[in-house]
């Protein structure tokens, strides 16, 4: 006779049934083998878990002192056939008498990878509209360092570390960022500061120091930290332990900024809305002492603007220039969404093409959601 079908590829012991009687000794094996699969659940129920230390100096080979994650610093045993340890590394230890049982691959003290964005862009300077200027600006003080910093060294000069963007918001500063970053062949490690301040005291500038780890490990390689206000705020004296541990982060983040050499592969890319509330250290020179204002694109920049986004578009007499006079103080972002909506203005219709008149109610629909959102920030700041 046939056995029953098994869908699952490890099946349980209990999903094991047969439909013919067993003799003696095949019985007596499917029971062992139960039994040693129940001892093993039983075995894992009742194992303690581990706690998590870093080691923070080596006694010798019987003894280390070991940092738990609250703080708390203990002398432990090491326990035989854990292997060489440093300090620095992670460690787990046996609940009771917190003994080192073994340790860990992993030597970062947070994962910093969880909290960044690393890509390589693809983004060329041709979608970039606009801001020849600012382009030209970036293209000396991040590109050119990274590409030949031999002639800098013939010239006897040192560039910037970094540079700050800053701007109203949408006038393409992270665009510009990752078009350098590809231009350059860069790692692009991007972070909005505020991911920066933690919870305890102390992790926020950790997690600075391993970014700017993970920033040389990945060389060449361009840090853009995006609200670097949330941050780099002027210091006051408030008494609150939130405000202290942002300002411990901010001043981890100067002492990194201030390891660095000017000719290194990392640079560093700060992006701001609001660079009159920047604390004056940050911008003091050799830190961040390049600053590059991105404004609102003129009638010329808007026009490039536009034939950048509407160059896949089936457009139909559509004039433009006539669509730039009339997206006066739009930012690069918001002509990008009158195109959008003017596609879907087509849709709507069933149309596969876009007329000028689709533009125009587009640009009405977007202006009605500007001045929503400015009657909004008056009413409630």
């Amino acid at each position: 006779m046939k056995k029953e079908e098994v869908k699952d590829e490890k099946p349980s012991v209990d999903k094991i049934v047969y439909n013919f009687h067993l003799n003696e000794d095949e019985e007596k094996k499917l029971l062992e083998a139960k039994v040693k699969i129940l001892q093993e659940q039983l075995r894992l129920l009742k194992s303690p878990p581990l706690i998590l230390a870093e080691v923070k100096e080596k006694i010798n080979d019987e003894e280390a002192v070991v940092k738990l994650e609250n703080g708390n610093q203990f002398l432990v045993k090491i326990n035989l056939g854990v292997g060489k340890l440093e300090a620095g590394d992670s460690v787990f230890l046996e609940q009771k008498n917190l003994s080192i049982v073994r340790k860990t691959k992993s030597k970062k003290s947070f994962n910093v990878e969880q909290f960044v964005i690393i890509e390589k862009p693809d983004i060329s300077w041709k979608k970039v509209g606009g801001l020849d200027e600012q382009i030209k600006e970036i293209k000396e003080v991040i590109e050119l360092p990274l590409k030949k910093p031999e002639l800098f060294k013939r010239v006897g000069i040192q560039p910037p570390k970094g540079i700050l963007l800053y701007g109203p918001p949408g006038t393409g500063k992270t665009l510009m960022a990752k078009a350098v970053a590809a231009s350059t062949n860069s790692t692009f490690i991007e972070i909005v500061a505020s991911e920066l301040v933690q919870k305890f005291i102390g992790e926020g500038a950790k997690l600075v120091k391993e970014l700017f780890k993970l920033a040389r490990e990945k060389a060449p390689s361009i840090i853009f930290i995006d609200e670097l206000d949330a941050l780099a705020a002027r210091r006051i004296d408030v008494g609150t332990s939130g405000e202290r541990e942002v300002q411990r982060t901010f001043m981890q983040l100067l002492a990194e900024i201030d390891g660095f050499k000017p000719l290194s592969k990392v640079k560093i890319i700060g992006c701001t809305n609001r660079i009159d509330i920047l604390d004056p250290a940050i911008l003091r020179p050799g830190r961040l002492d390049r600053l590059i204002e991105v404004p609102l694109p003129n009638e010329e920049g808007r026009l490039e603007i536009l034939k950048i986004h509407t160059n896949k578009m089936n457009l139909k007499k559509v004039n433009l220039k006539k669509i730039s006079k009339m997206t006066k103080d739009f930012s690069g972002a918001e002509l990008k969404s009158v195109c959008t909506e003017a596609g879907y203005f087509a849709i709507r219709e069933n149309r596969e093409y876009i007329t000028e008149e689709d533009f125009k109610k587009a640009i009405k629909k977007v202006k009605k959601t500007i001045e929503e959102d400015e009657s909004y920030k008056a009413m409630f700041g």
